[in-house]
Protein backbone atom coordinates (compact mmCIF):
# COMPACT_ATOMS: atom_id res chain seq x y z
CA UNK A 1 0.00 0.00 0.00
CA UNK A 2 1.68 3.23 -0.76
CA UNK A 3 1.95 6.19 2.14
CA UNK A 4 -0.62 8.30 -0.11
CA UNK A 5 -3.20 5.89 0.53
CA UNK A 6 -2.40 4.55 3.87
CA UNK A 7 -2.61 8.81 4.77
CA UNK A 8 -5.74 8.97 3.25
CA UNK A 9 -7.64 5.64 5.10
CA UNK A 10 -6.05 6.65 7.98
CA UNK A 11 -6.82 9.91 8.49
CA UNK A 12 -10.20 9.44 7.49
CA UNK A 13 -10.88 6.72 10.16
CA UNK A 14 -8.91 8.76 12.55
CA UNK A 15 -11.19 11.86 11.96
CA UNK A 16 -14.11 9.57 12.23
CA UNK A 17 -13.31 8.03 15.25
CA UNK A 18 -12.72 11.44 16.74
CA UNK A 19 -15.91 13.15 15.36
CA UNK A 20 -18.29 10.37 16.85
CA UNK A 21 -16.26 10.41 19.99
CA UNK A 22 -16.71 13.99 20.21
CA UNK A 23 -20.28 14.28 19.16
CA UNK A 24 -21.52 11.67 21.55
CA UNK A 25 -19.27 13.17 24.71
CA UNK A 26 -21.35 16.54 24.33
CA UNK A 27 -24.50 14.91 23.89
CA UNK A 28 -23.88 12.83 26.67
CA UNK A 29 -22.74 15.44 28.70
CA UNK A 30 -24.58 18.22 27.93
CA UNK A 31 -27.76 17.08 26.82
CA UNK A 32 -29.28 13.96 28.23
CA UNK A 33 -30.96 13.84 30.87
CA UNK A 34 -30.28 11.53 33.49
CA UNK A 35 -33.02 12.30 35.94
CA UNK A 36 -35.35 10.24 34.00
CA UNK A 37 -35.97 6.76 34.27
CA UNK A 38 -37.06 6.64 30.35
CA UNK A 39 -33.70 7.79 29.30
CA UNK A 40 -31.67 4.93 31.60
CA UNK A 41 -31.44 2.31 27.81
CA UNK A 42 -30.37 5.23 26.03
CA UNK A 43 -27.81 6.25 28.90
CA UNK A 44 -26.12 2.66 29.44
CA UNK A 45 -26.25 2.13 25.45
CA UNK A 46 -24.38 5.73 25.06
CA UNK A 47 -21.90 4.68 28.25
CA UNK A 48 -20.81 1.51 26.17
CA UNK A 49 -20.30 3.06 22.56
CA UNK A 50 -17.84 6.42 24.53
CA UNK A 51 -15.90 3.47 25.94
CA UNK A 52 -15.59 1.56 23.47
CA UNK A 53 -14.79 4.65 21.34
CA UNK A 54 -12.30 6.24 24.06
CA UNK A 55 -10.14 2.92 23.26
CA UNK A 56 -10.18 3.99 19.53
CA UNK A 57 -9.66 7.96 20.60
CA UNK A 58 -6.12 6.38 22.04
CA UNK A 59 -5.46 3.75 19.36
CA UNK A 60 -5.30 6.74 16.49
CA UNK A 61 -2.82 8.35 19.19
CA UNK A 62 -1.07 5.27 18.90
CA UNK A 63 -0.46 5.15 15.02
CA UNK A 64 0.34 8.83 15.11
CA UNK A 65 3.53 8.12 17.78
CA UNK A 66 4.75 5.18 14.93
CA UNK A 67 4.10 7.52 11.96
CA UNK A 68 1.00 4.93 10.91
CA UNK A 69 -1.56 7.35 10.72
CA UNK A 70 -0.44 9.60 8.09
CA UNK A 71 2.95 8.76 6.35
CA UNK A 72 2.58 11.09 4.01
CA UNK A 73 2.41 13.83 6.14
CA UNK A 74 3.84 12.97 9.21
CA UNK A 75 3.03 16.49 11.07
CA UNK A 76 -0.61 16.12 10.39
CA UNK A 77 -0.12 12.94 12.00
CA UNK A 78 1.14 13.67 15.11
CA UNK A 79 -1.03 16.98 14.93
CA UNK A 80 -4.29 14.27 14.91
CA UNK A 81 -2.40 12.45 17.79
CA UNK A 82 -1.99 15.08 20.13
CA UNK A 83 -5.45 16.34 19.91
CA UNK A 84 -7.01 12.55 20.06
CA UNK A 85 -4.90 12.03 23.60
CA UNK A 86 -5.51 15.39 24.90
CA UNK A 87 -9.43 14.96 24.63
CA UNK A 88 -8.60 10.91 25.71
CA UNK A 89 -7.45 12.36 29.47
CA UNK A 90 -5.49 15.45 28.82
CA UNK A 91 -2.20 13.48 27.44
CA UNK A 92 0.75 15.50 26.14
CA UNK A 93 1.66 13.66 23.32
CA UNK A 94 5.35 14.34 23.14
CA UNK A 95 5.63 12.94 26.61
CA UNK A 96 3.43 10.34 25.85
CA UNK A 97 5.43 8.74 22.04
CA UNK A 98 9.02 8.64 24.13
CA UNK A 99 7.57 6.72 27.19
CA UNK A 100 5.43 4.20 23.84
CA UNK A 101 8.86 3.83 22.15
CA UNK A 102 10.75 2.67 25.19
CA UNK A 103 8.61 0.27 25.32
CA UNK A 104 8.96 -1.12 21.92
CA UNK A 105 13.01 -1.33 22.34
CA UNK A 106 12.93 -3.13 25.75
CA UNK A 107 9.25 -4.58 25.89
CA UNK A 108 8.85 -7.15 28.86
CA UNK A 109 11.89 -5.47 30.87
CA UNK A 110 12.95 -3.48 33.48
CA UNK A 111 13.42 -1.26 31.11
CA UNK A 112 10.06 -1.07 29.89
CA UNK A 113 7.66 1.66 31.17
CA UNK A 114 4.24 -0.06 30.38
CA UNK A 115 5.87 -3.46 31.95
CA UNK A 116 5.86 -4.50 35.74
CA UNK A 117 8.59 -6.65 36.37
CA UNK A 118 7.96 -7.24 39.86
CA UNK A 119 4.13 -8.56 39.33
CA UNK A 120 4.36 -9.67 35.44
CA UNK A 121 1.03 -11.88 35.77
CA UNK A 122 -0.80 -10.28 38.22
CA UNK A 123 -3.34 -7.58 36.58
CA UNK A 124 -4.56 -5.20 38.97
CA UNK A 125 -1.39 -4.50 40.29
CA UNK A 126 0.39 -4.19 36.69
CA UNK A 127 -2.76 -1.80 35.70
CA UNK A 128 -2.02 0.31 39.21
CA UNK A 129 1.64 0.78 37.91
CA UNK A 130 0.65 1.26 34.70
CA UNK A 131 -1.58 4.35 35.83
CA UNK A 132 1.29 5.74 37.69
CA UNK A 133 3.18 6.13 35.04
CA UNK A 134 1.13 7.99 32.61
CA UNK A 135 -1.39 9.92 34.77
CA UNK A 136 0.22 12.24 37.00
CA UNK A 137 -0.42 15.78 38.83
CA UNK A 138 -0.80 17.39 35.29
CA UNK A 139 -2.88 15.35 33.44
CA UNK A 140 -5.55 15.33 37.03
CA UNK A 141 -5.29 19.89 36.59
CA UNK A 142 -6.11 18.76 33.31
CA UNK A 143 -9.06 16.99 33.87
CA UNK A 144 -9.95 19.02 36.97
CA UNK A 145 -9.75 22.43 34.68
CA UNK A 146 -12.13 20.31 32.06
CA UNK A 147 -14.71 19.36 34.24
CA UNK A 148 -15.35 22.87 36.01
CA UNK A 149 -15.27 24.51 32.35
CA UNK A 150 -18.04 21.85 31.79
CA UNK A 151 -19.97 22.84 34.83
CA UNK A 152 -19.67 26.31 33.70
CA UNK A 153 -21.22 25.64 30.83
CA UNK A 154 -24.12 24.03 32.52
CA UNK A 155 -23.29 20.34 32.62
CA UNK A 156 -24.48 18.34 35.49
CA UNK A 157 -22.11 16.39 37.67
CA UNK A 158 -23.63 12.94 37.20
CA UNK A 159 -23.58 13.29 33.47
CA UNK A 160 -19.98 14.31 33.54
CA UNK A 161 -19.00 11.31 35.72
CA UNK A 162 -21.05 9.14 33.52
CA UNK A 163 -19.69 10.07 30.08
CA UNK A 164 -16.73 11.47 30.65
CA UNK A 165 -15.06 9.94 33.88
CA UNK A 166 -16.40 6.64 33.73
CA UNK A 167 -15.96 6.09 29.61
CA UNK A 168 -12.65 6.95 30.57
CA UNK A 169 -11.56 4.82 32.79
CA UNK A 170 -13.26 1.49 31.67
CA UNK A 171 -11.53 2.35 28.42
CA UNK A 172 -8.26 2.46 30.23
CA UNK A 173 -8.42 -0.53 31.57
CA UNK A 174 -9.79 -2.22 28.65
CA UNK A 175 -6.68 -0.74 26.34
CA UNK A 176 -4.42 -2.17 29.33
CA UNK A 177 -5.48 -5.64 29.89
CA UNK A 178 -6.27 -6.55 25.63
CA UNK A 179 -3.21 -4.38 24.40
CA UNK A 180 -0.93 -4.25 27.24
CA UNK A 181 -1.54 -7.15 29.83
CA UNK A 182 -2.39 -10.03 27.84
CA UNK A 183 0.38 -9.87 25.32
CA UNK A 184 2.72 -9.21 27.69
CA UNK A 185 1.81 -11.24 30.88
CA UNK A 186 4.27 -14.05 32.37
CA UNK A 187 2.38 -17.27 31.99
CA UNK A 188 2.06 -19.99 35.27
CA UNK A 189 4.73 -22.42 34.84
CA UNK A 190 4.37 -24.71 32.00
CA UNK A 191 2.57 -21.97 29.77
CA UNK A 192 3.23 -21.00 26.59
CA UNK A 193 6.20 -18.40 26.19
CA UNK A 194 6.82 -15.97 23.57
CA UNK A 195 7.89 -16.40 20.47
CA UNK A 196 10.90 -14.04 20.03
CA UNK A 197 12.78 -11.16 21.22
CA UNK A 198 9.93 -8.84 21.36
CA UNK A 199 8.56 -10.71 24.27
CA UNK A 200 4.73 -10.43 23.26
CA UNK A 201 2.03 -12.59 21.96
CA UNK A 202 -1.21 -11.81 20.18
CA UNK A 203 -4.89 -13.08 21.06
CA UNK A 204 -7.11 -15.80 18.95
CA UNK A 205 -10.28 -13.43 18.56
CA UNK A 206 -11.89 -13.16 15.42
CA UNK A 207 -11.85 -10.06 13.37
CA UNK A 208 -14.95 -8.08 15.29
CA UNK A 209 -14.34 -9.28 18.32
CA UNK A 210 -10.78 -8.22 17.77
CA UNK A 211 -12.09 -4.86 16.74
CA UNK A 212 -14.75 -4.51 20.18
CA UNK A 213 -12.03 -5.14 22.36
CA UNK A 214 -9.33 -2.93 21.63
CA UNK A 215 -9.16 -1.92 17.57
CA UNK A 216 -7.02 -4.84 16.81
CA UNK A 217 -4.18 -3.93 19.06
CA UNK A 218 -4.77 -7.60 20.85
CA UNK A 219 -3.02 -8.36 17.60
CA UNK A 220 0.11 -7.23 19.19
CA UNK A 221 2.79 -9.97 18.28
CA UNK A 222 2.38 -8.39 14.47
CA UNK A 223 2.31 -4.51 15.62
CA UNK A 224 5.86 -5.45 17.88
CA UNK A 225 7.00 -7.08 14.26
CA UNK A 226 5.55 -4.77 12.11
CA UNK A 227 4.97 -1.10 13.99
CA UNK A 228 4.43 1.06 10.76
CA UNK A 229 1.17 -0.95 10.18
CA UNK A 230 -2.08 0.85 11.56
CA UNK A 231 -4.06 -0.33 13.43
CA UNK A 232 -6.88 -1.09 10.34
CA UNK A 233 -4.07 -3.03 8.79
CA UNK A 234 -3.24 -5.46 11.46
CA UNK A 235 -5.95 -8.63 10.63
CA UNK A 236 -4.33 -8.58 7.10
CA UNK A 237 -0.78 -8.60 8.27
CA UNK A 238 -2.03 -11.34 10.86
CA UNK A 239 -3.32 -13.64 8.00
CA UNK A 240 -0.92 -16.30 6.46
Amino acid sequence: MTASRQSWIGTALALAIIAAWLALHVYGVFFLDLRSMAHLPQALLLLAVLTWLSVGVYIVAHDAMHGSLCPANPAAGNLIGAVAVWLYAGFTFRRLAPKHHAHHRQPGSADDPDFAAATPDRAFRWYGQFMKTYFGPREVLTMCLRVGIYMLLGARLENILLFFAVPGLISSFQLFYFGTFLPHRHLPAGGAGFPDRHRTRSNEYGYLMSLLTCFHFGYHHEHHLHPAEPWWRLPAVRRP
